[in-house]
């Protein structure tokens, strides 16, 4: 038995004996590294699940459970502490099978420490210490921004300094955010009442709650000027401004009776990523957005893509409350874990809806939209970053040719035939000096008869670029034929023909002293033996004709294969693809038992194949 068929079984074992409890479960490769995490309601039957029919999952899935040798579980006692525990490994593990985010950068929260007097200052680091931390941010200059309104509208220090670090005897610290006055606000000097009813106006505003903050300063403002309290009245005065004026910059999108976060993802299949977007919605106000891109996404359903950025953005460490409702893009592919979970996080029963219609519906597409804009964002810097990367020899071989652009794309053809027989050709694709093997192409040769290395050169880029501009397929930067002046002659023909001659630049190289023909000019171009452009031309052209001749041999075989077979009276083209499905080859049918044969294709058939085989070897002898 194998090292892999006695893995298998091991694991299997292992499942057997899994609870029928809620948890967590990781499997590991055989060098113990983590493949996949996951959650379950019931560990046995969903660890099961993977072990089953194969058809049910797709290839991701099924590379993986390949690559399985161990497994380990954790228990917990509900699906919603699963779902914490399952957030934090991955966060953790990044375990290859598992969604991931793009970046690893830590995003800006405002921090509200669990203090007597507590500290409100921003912060990359979230840390399990009971101080809230509203956030995240996607932006710092939003977060500055509300930090920025807090000093205004109430005073009070923002600044990351604890007051324990403040050395009193010297002046302020260059790197210091606070105003001049700093030791006094730093130090948390202030009447304690004062500073808790401050800090208590702060959260609400962080927490979005500006029309009640609204309505209690109003009320104070008007408490103070009554009682001819007119200093406190103007500070309550420049509070009241500052707030209403951060309020007017946000946007008014719903009812201010329900408080709802809506989530969105987009996906992007050309970069294989995805974005989701938050919009946090508070009193009617849209008071906050977020994003991330997620990775890893092959094979994935916009609603488990959609899950697993909702999951992470609430198990991570987070303030500004749960929300009444939850509005989603997608439907989810098991919301009850996190509705479980979001329920004891806010103490009742929160909704998650995917709206259809109306004023959600709208926010919704809103979210869309971002997402959309984003991943076009992102799609532009793998752009600038890929160009960034573009290898030596591709530049090169651009100065080497004079040609207009960078051959990053280059598309070669090549043929291959035997005395005219069996006539292909082939087209390999190189991108960024690299083998693109989805984008090989093989072409049965329809319209030559004999062996025309021109003719068949002509039908082959005729095919191939009339299918890229109907199909608006992408187009090469360079098209390489193998061959000179007369196999470029006809690729140029062809070109003309169908209108498609200028959309790209094209060149023939000749094998035997590597000459580079371009058109319009009899000479031909001579690259340095030495230089990495014409290693590069070469590498390309030899996989060109690697892969015809690899076409050429077994159409040809194929071909002799039939033809020696359906040589034999009685035997049709049928019979003889059954004969070669059942043993393989040729060589196979001739040294076959006759019952074996005449199991496969009845008695009298299989009869005759064994006679003309086993007839001309008596013969001989």
């Amino acid at each position: 038995m194998s090292d892999n068929a006695s893995t298998e079984v091991d694991v299997r074992e292992k499942v057997s004996n899994l609870p029928l409890s809620p948890g967590v479960y990781m499997f590991k490769d055989k060098n113990d590294r983590l493949l996949y995490i996951g959650k379950a309601k019931r560990l046995r039957n969903r660890v099961r699940s993977y072990f089953q029919d194969s058809s049910d999952h797709d290839g991701r899935i099924r590379v993986m459970i390949r690559k399985i040798d161990d497994l380990e579980v954790i228990v917990t006692d509900s699906e919603a502490e699963a779902l914490i525990l399952e957030n934090n490994l991955i966060k953790k593990h990044h375990p290859r099978y598992n969604i991931l985010y793009r970046d690893d950068k830590s995003y800006p929260y405002i921090c509200v420490t669990n203090d007597e007097r507590p500290r409100v200052y921003p912060t990359r680091t979230v840390i399990n210490d009971g101080s809230k931390y509203y956030g995240p941010y996607d932006s710092v200059t939003h977060m500055k921004r509300m930090l920025d309104t807090i000093r205004k509208a109430f005073d009070l220090c923002t600044c990351a300094v604890s007051r324990k670090n403040i050395d009193r005897t010297k002046g302020p610290p260059k790197w210091h955010s606070c105003f001049d006055d700093y030791l006094e606000s730093c130090s948390g000097d202030w009447d304690l009442e004062k500073y808790q009813a401050t800090v208590d106006k702060v959260e609400r505003m962080l927490n979005g709650r500006t029309d009640a903050l609204i309505r209690d300063l109003k009320e104070e403002m008007s408490i103070a000027s009554d009682a001819l309290e007119f200093e406190q009245a103007a500070q309550i005065r420049d509070s009241l401004e500052a707030v209403k004026k951060y309020s007017k910059k946000m946007k008014m999108v719903a009812d201010k009776k329900v408080d709802r976060d809506l989530f969105a993802v987009k996906v992007d299949e050309e970069i294989n990523e995805a974005c989701g977007v938050l919009f946090k919605v508070r009193e009617g106000k849209l008071i906050s957005k977020f994003h991330r891109f997620l990775k890893n996404i092959k094979h994935l359903e916009k609603g488990e893509m959609l899950q697993s950025f909702i999951e992470d953005y609430y198990t991570g460490q987070h303030a500004g409350g749960i929300p009444d409702e939850v509005y989603v893009s997608d439907e989810l592919v098991n919301e009850e874990p996190l509705a479980q979970y979001l329920w004891e996080e806010r103490g009742k029963k929160v909704r998650i809806h995917r709206p259809q219609r109306g004023e959600k519906a709208k926010m919704i597409r809103m979210a869309l939209s971002n997402a959309k804009y984003l991943l076009g964002e992102r799609k532009l810097e793998k752009e600038k970053a890929a160009k960034k990367r573009i290898p030596h020899s591709v530049k090169e071989l651009k100065e080497q040719l004079n040609l207009q652009r960078l051959p990053r794309r280059i598309e070669c053809f090549d043929n291959s035939n035997l005395q005219g027989s069996d006539p292909v050709a082939s087209l390999v694709c190189f991108v960024d000096a690299r083998p693109k093997k989805s984008e090989y192409k093989r072409f049965n040769i329809k319209t030559v008869e004999g062996p025309d290395d021109f003719a068949s050169m002509k039908e082959v880029l005729s095919r191939r670029y009339k299918r890229v501009m109907d199909e608006k397929q992408q187009i090469p930067d360079l098209i390489v034929v193998d061959g000179g002046k007369g196999q470029l002659s006809s690729a140029v023909e062809a070109l003309k023909e169908i209108d498609f001659y200028g959309e790209c630049e094209i060149i023939g190289l000749a094998k035997r002293l590597e000459e580079v023909f371009v058109p319009g000019k009899s000479n031909a171009i001579m690259i340095p033996k030495k230089s990495s452009a014409l290693k590069l031309l070469q590498k390309v052209r030899d996989e060109a004709h690697r892969f015809a001749v690899s076409f050429h041999r077994n159409k040809r075989s194929k071909r002799t294969i039939k033809t020696e077979l359906t040589q034999i009276s009685g035997i049709g083209k049928k019979t003889a693809q059954q004969l070669l499905k059942e043993f393989g080859s040729v060589k196979s049918v001739q040294n076959a038992a006759l019952e074996d044969l005449q199991e496969e294709i009845g008695e009298k058939t299989g009869q005759k194949v064994y006679q003309y085989f086993h007839s001309s070897s008596a013969e001989e002898e």
